[in-house]
């Protein structure tokens, strides 16, 4: 291993200058080290298709030469985790993370680092940010909102020109950077009616600044190359919703409290896609997941069925109206009074098991991924409670992640978590699709006879302990 090792630093000091080039044909290696990995891959991926799987050695480590590559932004993944990679024509990038903190303890090194150590750093700079904007927003007016935004927005600004001045970059380069500044501030700005107004009085969005939305004029719509930068995604998912605000309350009264499920206010969101997006790859991607948004969670056949018919009217994409044809067919047999699905599990020895055969009483099915610790043990715990509270109910936890037996286990005795009630897909991608599972978490409630009576439960919610004791009141009265 001593030559792998010795390929890895010499790749890293001899091309270690910082020339990127947007140049198509040419090559780039990728490689590092994962420290604490779920399984024994990493997958390289464009936005349109997996361009590799990256087996590690024994050391946990990988590298690879990638040649007549298209530079532009990537998407590495391991263990259901990923983040985002900047590569250019002739960059060696090696990377080294511990999964246990992936994003935080991610960094770069080689020719092509600093451009991605810089990447990595605004987005977790983002996501601090974000998080006290969101805490401003419910109670800062309008013009104190937008001012500290600003003021976030033009140190940022000067911060990445500081940084371009030590270093030559490519125009991609300085698009993404200032894309992900720019696209964060308008992220928050859709966003802060839902916020300050809530769902209870968010017609009163009409009493925003006229010159609260003045940057609109700048958007564009059409940049697939920016398609993969997260602000950029989610301003776009937050900006459609907000300007199908205005037909919702074109003839709603102030007592109307927001419906985010009215099939008017989603026909809308994808009538505004389909008008105002040009580039065939957004406006497929918008219109994709809006509707899966609102199929994985309506009950309503006939309201599934009146939204799929309007995305098949409008997207042109094979793949993505097979999936939301199979998607609608897995919600509609998750409907109350039909049995779970047939999905198989495995057992801490590695034994399948069906699902079904595991329900004998009332029982709460719940799902966690080791991709969200916090969530995992949220749900763990809320779920340890009403062991107590409700010892007439089952709870059956699935881990829904590929990874392998060794760090599912690893995991379970982490958090000391009752092994005898851990299980773990056998096929998660398709147990996924069966059981419409977009979210963790959500959970299942179903009755001794195995058949669903709520497939859409929020476990991680204040709602929750009453959406349990009324599913116990209907079990009841169903078998008297």
């Amino acid at each position: 291993m001593k030559i792998h090792i010795l390929l890895l630093l010499t790749l890293s000091i001899l091309l270690g200058c910082e020339n990127g080039t947007d140049s198509d044909g040419g090559y780039a290696y990728f490689g590092g080290e994962i420290v604490n990995p779920n399984n024994d891959y990493v997958v390289l991926e464009s936005p349109d298709q997996m361009l590799d799987t990256l087996y590690m050695d024994e050391n946990n480590r990988f590298l690879k030469k990638l040649e007549n590559f298209k530079g532009g932004l990537y998407t590495f993944l391991h263990g259901g985790e990923y983040q985002l990679l900047l590569l250019e024509s002739s960059d060696s990038v090696m990377l080294r993370l511990n999964t246990i903190d992936f994003d935080e303890s991610l960094v770069f090194t080689g020719k092509g680092a600093r451009k991605n150590n810089y990447l990595i750093t605004s987005y977790l700079e983002n996501e601090s940010d974000n998080k006290k904007f969101m805490g401003m927003m419910w109670e800062t007016e309008p013009e104190k909102f937008e001012q500290a935004l600003d003021s976030n927005r033009n140190k940022k600004m000067a911060e990445l020109k500081e940084f371009m001045s030590d270093h030559e970059f490519t125009e991609y380069f300085k698009t993404i950077a200032e894309t992900n500044i720019n696209y964060n501030y308008n992220y928050n700005k859709e966003l802060y009616p839902f916020g300050y107004y809530g769902y209870n009085n968010l017609i009163h969005f009409k009493d925003l600044p006229s010159n609260f939305y003045d940057y609109r004029s700048t958007i564009d719509y059409n940049n697939e190359s920016l398609l993969s930068v997260i602000p950029y995604n989610r301003f776009l998912f937050w900006h459609f919703n907000n300007l199908a605000l205005k037909k919702y309350y074109t003839k709603a009264t102030h007592n109307v409290v927001f419906n985010k499920m009215s099939v008017p206010y989603n026909l809308e969101k994808l009538r505004l896609v389909d008008s105002l997006v040009e580039n065939e790859a957004i406006k497929n991607h918008l219109l994709k997941y809006n509707t899966r948004d609102f199929i994985s969670v309506s009950t309503d056949s006939l309201e599934i069925s009146e939204v799929l018919e309007s995305f098949l009217e409008k997207s042109d994409n094979d793949l993505d109206r097979a999936y939301m044809k199979d998607l609608a067919k897995a919600v509609n047999n998750l409907k109350p009074g039909n049995v779970v699905p047939t999905i198989m599990l495995l057992d801490r020895n590695d034994n399948e098991v069906e699902l079904k055969t595991l329900i004998s009483k009332p029982t709460v099915i719940y799902f966690w991924s080791s991709n969200l610790p916090l969530l995992l043990r949220n749900s763990h715990y809320k779920v340890g409670g009403l062991k107590q509270k409700f010892p007439e109910v089952d709870f059956i936890a699935i881990n829904i992640n590929d990874d392998d037996k060794a760090h599912w286990i690893d995991i379970i005795k982490k958090y000391n978590f009752n092994p005898i009630q851990e299980y773990r897909f056998s096929d998660p991608s398709e147990a996924m699709k069966q059981l419409a599972l977009n979210s963790v978490n959500k959970s299942i409630f179903v009755n001794k006879d195995a058949r669903i009576v709520n497939a859409n439960a929020m476990i991680i919610t204040s709602e929750f302990e009453e959406e349990l004791t009324h599913f116990l009141k209907r079990n009841k009265a169903y078998h008297k």
